[in-house]
């Protein structure tokens, strides 16, 4: 079984109108871009969260404590009248998604019917997924808390079969069977942005009155459990290993396709220099390049194509990566410059891995005269991990006056004003609630 550890999260608030779940009636699952690590035995890791407008989650995250049944979905070995075996894989992937809402009554205040928090994307199964919360129910069921689990990108496969269970969990951690819901047989998600979940989770006028919302502060546990393709196989009992297979080297392959320039069918003209590709590859990488290069946006094909407010280093670290899915060499040597141009760079091209591995080396590049200008990049390129990084940073009090008294403050209040409501809404005491919700209306 393979497993992980999430590492970050925060919410986000949409609006129905771009959402992609459709109701499904009561009781029923409807269809509709980050690191992991090896598990450990260490407990899971635990952040305190809030969105732009100032709600206060706690995120907890860990890999289910619970195996799969391997009885009946392991590996097994069936003799073969051939004289060898048959080898049948249909292990699957399991993984427990915890999420502490400290703040349930401000989330309802804030999010009207139809609007969500969503959790950055966690992998299971070698896909990405995310939950969408509705404090306040999704379209029709205003009278109702709902949940669904979205599958951000299947990774190129057509359709994924997963179970999940949603559960409020009591004081001890033990989910609460009148505020549980289990679809037991295997929903199909049916690509990118499709999702299942129930619109009818949690009967607010019940669960206010429940002894499972503490302070104003709740727990729901996601316990998801993707299906993995069975699989089968002969195995001979030959004892000589005839072939030896080579490990793939298609990056080192693509790598040098790029280098040569062989087939290339695209120039690139940023600043002073020239950079030739191929049109197939990029457009495989990346939905823009994709857009840009073969769709509707696509320019005459023998014309170069002009990059402009971008250096002609960082596009050529760009194109490392979208051949090779490697991180280029400039990253190797912790450059965090480096590292914040790459990923407005993924960002504009929708790289999305390459984005969140520049992220995650920002992260571990805060200080004073760094944090306002990460917090910065963050919050205009939806960076929730480095967001929340920068809070943590910003907690101690030394930390936050220098990071006031810098040059990067000026540029945080001219360029992303609505940061400072956030830092207000995060470290502004307790006690002067009445002066923090009036602030909160400018």
């Amino acid at each position: 079984m393979q497993e992980g550890i999430l590492g970050q999260s925060r919410f986000q608030v949409y609006s129905s109108r771009n959402d992609s779940t459709a109701v499904v009636p009561p009781g029923a699952v409807h269809r509709d871009r980050y690191f992991q690590s090896p598990r450990t035995s260490r407990r899971p890791d635990i952040q305190t969260l809030s969105d732009p407008a100032g709600i206060m989650l706690r995120c907890c995250f860990g890999a289910s404590p619970t195996k799969a049944d391997r009885t009946a979905s392991g590996n097994c070995n069936l003799s073969a009248a051939a004289g060898g075996a048959i080898l049948i894989d249909a292990e699957d992937w399991s993984y427990s998604y915890t999420l502490n809402i400290a703040g349930y009554s401000r989330t309802k205040e804030l999010l009207e019917t139809g609007k969500c928090a969503r959790s950055t994307p966690f992998i299971v199964g070698g896909h990405v997924w995310a939950v969408r919360y509705y404090p306040n129910g999704y379209k029709d069921a205003a009278d109702f808390a709902s949940i669904f689990l979205v599958l951000v990108d299947s990774t190129g496969a057509k359709d994924v079969k997963a179970k999940c269970t949603f559960s409020v969990l009591d004081k001890a951690g033990v989910p609460v069977p009148s505020f549980t819901r289990t679809y037991t047989s295997a929903c199909t998600f049916t690509g990118k942005g499709s999702s299942w979940g129930y619109p009818e989770f949690i009967n607010k006028a019940d669960f206010e009155g429940s002894p499972h919302l503490i302070d104003d502060c709740f727990t729901i546990r996601c316990d998801v459990t993707v299906l993995k393709e069975i699989r089968t196989e002969e195995i001979t009992k030959c004892s000589k290993q005839f072939v030896v297979v080579p490990r793939s080297n298609l990056c080192q392959q693509l790598a040098g396709l790029l280098n040569s320039m062989d087939g290339a069918d695209v120039t690139f003209h940023v600043g002073e220099e020239k950079f030739l590709a191929h049109r197939s590859v990029l457009a495989a990488r990346s939905s823009v390049f994709k857009a840009e290069l073969l769709g509707s946006m696509m320019e005459n094909a023998g014309d170069p194509v002009e990059i402009k407010d971008m250096e002609s280093d960082v596009f050529k670290s760009l194109l490392h990566f979208i051949y090779t899915d490697d991180s280029p060499s400039e990253m190797a040597c912790e450059d965090a410059v480096m590292a914040g141009h790459l990923l407005v760079a993924a960002d504009r091209y929708d790289v999305e891995r390459l984005k969140l591995i520049c992220e995650e080396k920002l992260c571990k590049h805060i200080d004073s005269n760094t944090v306002a200008t990460s917090l910065a990049l963050a919050e205009q390129h939806s960076c929730p991990g480095l967001k929340e990084a920068c809070f943590e940073f910003l907690a101690s009090p030394s930390n936050f006056e220098a990071m006031v008294a810098s040059d990067g403050y000026e540029h945080i209040k001219s360029s992303c004003p609505s940061i400072l409501k956030e830092l207000i809404a995060r470290f502004l005491p307790a006690e002067l609630k009445a002066a923090k919700d009036i602030i909160m209306k400018f």
